[in-house]
């Protein structure tokens, strides 16, 4: 069973050379090869999960080189769930970017780049969840780095490349900050593999050890997106197509949330900064859904309450608890699921209604139904609302704070409360201007409208109202009723329209709004995964014995 650890990464990076192999010349073995491997990434994820379960962390070392010098992967409980939701969504997210492709008829570009960078990427994911040492998982943040500037800049528009390009300098900061945390260590210690550090790191003196694990943190907390370092983040992911800002949105923040679980775990057990990252999941909390307040589009919206429910994570990790972490693994899974859904919403908003600008939209309840439920489930869940996944989640994090009994905990417990308050307004504002409100002048006849025409600076332009982007956007002529494709143009633009949301694009987006009612349906059996996984973190020793086979 050990020898399958490697595979979630291999996989994907071999199915990424065929494709390169074959590239726009055979679009349709392409997507073949990216669907089927990530559906054998899928099945492989479930059975490491059960197995990390069943017998505990399973390892391999790299071309059987022993610790400290060769490269070592590790699948437990923790990262075996993580893998296997992170898979999950990323195989509906690749449906819907299919879907999306094929109803644009996009023939040359870009998805003959797309499917390579995006199994890149899932390879980075897979390789981080799975890392056994600091060396490896800065390896996977670099691969995760690269695939990410290519996705993030798909079609080349000026706003996708500043956007790509500030994405790109915070995460080269990170990477440098995390160099100088590796090399501190390996200095200190001569290894960085995980489970010699944890039993290394002791010996240490105090300082050394809260500087390492300082910088570690900021690294982490820079990915994860967690306040006062979530700055480039509403910039950065609601320029990017909709798969993309999906992926991106309800994975990679989650990678740095699971690094900080890890090392907070197995290499600083004594927790000596929980107050720090208590008072850093406030103030994300509570910046970040007073952000997604203030805005009226969309993907900020979302964005913002992004970086607010990390805040509701990182209160597990400060805690540092049984029933803290156990918690905060049931909201990290949840709220990848959900985060993932909406931006999947978001995209279908933006091709039925044209623009996801919430003040120019609306009726969009009576004219696509199906689109209505498919908000409405998952953002319900965001706001917690019972029984649903973030409620389990986030009541699971309350108790452990009462628990807790400290100032801060008490604190924590109220600032969850405001924010799940503002978080059920947030989507209550979103579905009362894009869905139950009547529909402005011409939204109704807009139809759908292609991603190509609406995310360059060029095409801005200003209507009656002074807003960007109002006057003559609306296309024209607009089907009113057709149901098949009509020839328009957009901003002298020719395009396609119709009325019709891509069943493709539909179905993946239904598939993860069902993914994340079943962790509602099945909450027993999670929350029983879930303690298990956060006694066997707090443990330790089950993982050290198997990576050092004693």
């Amino acid at each position: 069973m050990n020898a399958l650890v490697p595979l979630p990464v291999l996989l994907p990076l071999c199915a990424t050379g065929i494709s390169l192999t074959f590239g726009t010349r055979m679009q349709r073995f392409q997507r073949f090869i990216s669907v089927a491997v990530l559906t054998a990434v899928l099945g492989l994820s479930i059975t490491l999960m059960i197995a990390a379960d069943r017998q505990g962390p399973l390892s391999v070392h790299l071309g059987d080189f022993a610790p400290p010098l060769g490269i070592t992967l590790v699948a437990d409980r923790l990262s075996g769930l993580m893998l296997t939701v992170s898979s999950a969504v990323t195989l509906c997210v690749l449906i819907y970017s299919l879907g999306q492709g094929m109803t644009d008829r996009d023939r040359e570009t870009p998805l003959a780049v797309f499917h390579p960078a995006y199994l890149i990427l899932v390879a980075g994911v897979s390789c981080t969840f799975l890392a056994g040492d600091l060396v490896n998982l800065f390896v996977s943040f670099e691969i995760m780095l690269v695939a990410s500037f290519v996705l993030l800049t798909l079609g080349g528009t000026g706003p996708r490349m500043r956007a790509g390009s500030t994405y790109v300098i915070i995460s080269l900061v990170s990477s440098m900050l995390f160099l100088i945390a590796i090399a501190m260590t390996y200095a200190a210690l001569g290894t960085v593999n995980f489970a010699q550090l944890a039993e290394g790191l002791p010996k240490l003196s105090i300082g050394v050890q809260t500087l390492i694990q300082a910088m570690l943190i900021t690294v982490f907390a820079i990915k994860a997106a967690v306040f006062p370092l979530a700055a480039w983040l509403p910039d950065s992911y609601p320029t990017a197509p909709a798969p993309v800002t999906a992926v991106f949105a309800g994975l990679l923040t989650k990678v740095g949330v699971y690094c900080m679980m890890r090392t907070e775990t197995l290499l600083f057990p004594g927790n000596r900064i929980g107050d720090l990252l208590m008072a850093v999941a406030l103030a994300s909390m509570v910046i970040g859904i007073l952000g997604a307040v203030a805005q009226t589009d969309l993907k900020r919206l979302l964005s913002f309450t992004l970086i607010s429910h990390i805040g509701f994570m990182v209160f597990g990790i400060g805690l540092a608890t049984r029933d803290a972490y156990g918690g905060a693994i049931v909201y990290v899974v949840h709220h990848i699921t959900v985060q993932t859904t909406l931006f999947l919403v978001a995209g279908l908003i933006e091709r039925r209604g044209g623009t996801t600008e919430l003040t120019r939209l609306g009726g969009l309840a009576k004219a696509a139904p199906v689109l209505a439920l498919l908000f409405f489930v998952p953002a319900m869940n965001l706001a917690g609302i019972p029984p649903l996944s973030g409620f389990i989640g986030k009541l699971g994090l309350m108790r452990a704070g009462v628990a807790d009994g400290s100032t801060w905990a008490w604190v924590l417990v109220a600032g969850s409360v405001v924010t799940s308050l503002l978080t059920l307004y947030v989507v209550a504002k979103v579905w009362n201007l894009a869905f139950w409100r009547a529909a402005p002048p011409g939204q109704a006849e807009t139809g759908t409208v292609l991603e190509s025409g609406d995310d360059s600076d060029d095409d801005i332009d200003e209507g009656p109202d002074g807003l960007p982007g109002t006057g003559d956007e609306r296309v024209a002529p607009a089907p009113a009723t057709a149901g098949g494709p009509v020839a328009a143009k957009l901003r002298e633009k020719a395009v396609t329209t119709t009325s019709r949301l891509p069943w493709p694009m539909t179905a993946a987006t239904a598939a993860t709004v069902v993914l994340a009612l079943a962790f509602t349906v099945f909450a027993g059996p999670l929350a029983a995964y879930t303690d298990r996984s956060a006694v066997e973190l707090l443990e330790r020793t089950p993982y050290i014995e198997e990576v050092l086979g004693r």
